[in-house]
């Protein structure tokens, strides 16, 4: 079972990934006409209001741009939703408040809130110009339960945190609500329609790939092999063949001493040699997440290419850091989601026939450590995907033409309504409506705008 997971590398997510909805731009919207009763309540009358709201707490406010608020806040969350007297937790949140009769937008990452500032907008709360609450995924970053029952870390309980936090908020912001999120934060996304369809108007998932049978990772492998120039896929090739074979010791020395220069260790994924053979066999799927063009491959390095410069480059493009122990930690909850729901994808390598020497590295179980269970629960995309395809509405996908995120995309089917699928031309995984083709650009915002009730055009 290749319970390993998809395109959304934890390992890349605090840097690459999490940006990936829309980069924070805080240039106050323009609209043609004044906002109807773009009223600001008194300060301390907002900030009451929202301390009122049963569980939740005002942790500070936040400078923020003209026309906005910003406050850091915490919302007390049942261990399990299914019997919330047995425990609880914080979930840490970020309010950025525009107006009590505008949208409001919840956005996640799927991740924590490290790497998101106070004024940070996603592009559908640019869009619509509307309020916007970040959510921290359960089990990341300050908002996990102590002690940490695994077992409660799953879609359907993150999506109830979802749940009792849009009813919570509702009191104060009664306009209508939109959810979204790139790639693992699009994912939870989805899966909270799923078990709560009537909570937001609409949802915009970025770059949010979907492993119905984890069993089957033949289309990212087919995806691999044409996505590009041939040049560039032949050069990527031949530095896996030279990094795995006559230049493997010398590569692994290098990873080694700069583990120990750094103070960082392997333990978890075993040794320095087991991770430059897990990050080689993932070169090419994560090279093509960062690609805007499709002939871009300029910078790949020749096999005989010098050590110094050979090793900056592969550890720039893969992310070394990110596999030592202390950076996996931190993540330990998302390669749990993708070891026991989200399945992720082990990349059929024949052209490394006989170098390899770790069976099943590609696998989760390499990143989780030993004392957590992992146990694959093979029907719970299934189930995803059905409710997409036969009841799903209301839903926005966009994917990146070069992203092998879209290999096993989302799909609507004959039961879906107003659900739309759209594909930026020369474009990673950083995926945008922005990026769409100016004909599905208009389509896709017009969609957004009609969910949220925005009838005036904003120039964002």
């Amino acid at each position: 079972m290749k319970n390993t997971r998809r395109f959304l590398l934890p390992l890349l997510l605090t840097g690459l990934l999490i940006p990936c909805v829309a980069a924070p731009s805080m240039a106050t919207a323009r609209t043609g006409k004044a906002h109807p009763a773009a009223s600001r309540p008194a300060a301390d009358d907002l900030r009451a209001r929202i301390a009122a709201v049963p569980g939740m707490r005002v942790i500070k406010e936040n400078p923020a741009p003209a026309g906005y608020r910003s406050f850091a806040l915490a919302y007390r969350q049942p261990v399990d939703h299914r019997h919330p007297g047995k425990g609880s937790f914080e979930q840490r949140l970020s309010l950025l408040h525009r107006s009590t009769v505008r949208p409001m937008v919840l956005y996640t990452n799927g991740y924590d809130l490290t790497y998101q500032g106070p004024a940070f907008r996603a592009e559908p709360t640019r869009i619509v110009d509307g309020n916007q609450i970040s959510v921290e995924q359960r089990y990341f970053g300050t908002s996990r339960p102590r002690p940490t029952d695994w077992t409660k870390l799953d879609i359907r309980q993150a999506a109830g945190d979802h749940h009792r936090l849009i009813r919570a908020l509702k009191t104060v912001y009664r306009a209508a609500w939109i959810s979204t999120g790139g790639s693992k934060g699009g994912m939870a996304t989805v899966y909270h329609r799923r078990f709560y369809p009537h909570d937001v108007a609409g949802s915009v998932a970025y770059s949010a790939p979907h492993n119905t049978d984890d069993r089957d990772d033949t289309a990212e492998d087919r995806f691999l092999q044409r996505v590009g120039s041939p040049a560039c896929r032949s050069a990527l090739t031949a530095l896996q063949r030279a990094m795995l074979g006559a230049r493997r010791a010398e590569m692994t020395g290098r990873l080694a001493r700069w583990a120990a220069g750094q103070g960082h260790t392997f333990r978890t994924i075993g040794s320095a040699d087991r991770v430059l053979e897990l990050t080689v066999l993932q070169l090419p799927m994560v090279f093509w997440m960062q690609k805007e063009a499709a002939d871009d491959c300029g910078d790949i390095p020749r096999p005989s290419a010098d050590g110094d410069a050979l090793y900056a480059w592969f550890a720039r493009v893969i992310r070394l850091p990110a596999y030592t122990d202390r950076h996996l930690a931190p993540v330990t909850a998302s390669y749990y989601q993708l070891g026991t729901q989200l399945g992720f994808v082990s990349l059929a390598s024949p052209h490394l026939a006989g170098m390899l020497r770790h069976p099943g590295i590609q696998e989760m179980r390499t990143y989780v450590p030993r004392s957590i269970p992992l146990r694959f629960q093979p029907d719970a995309m299934p189930d995803i995907d059905r409710w997409v395809r036969q009841h799903g509405s209301e839903l926005l996908f966009v994917y990146g033409e070069n992203d092998p995120a879209r290999a096993e995309p989302f799909r609507t089917g004959r039961g879906s309504r107003d659900a739309h699928v759209y594909l930026a031309p020369h474009t990673s995984h950083l995926a945008s409506i922005d990026k769409l083709a100016p004909r599905d650009r208009a389509r896709a915002t017009a969609a957004l705008r009609r969910w949220a009730a925005v009838d005036t055009p904003t120039e964002w």
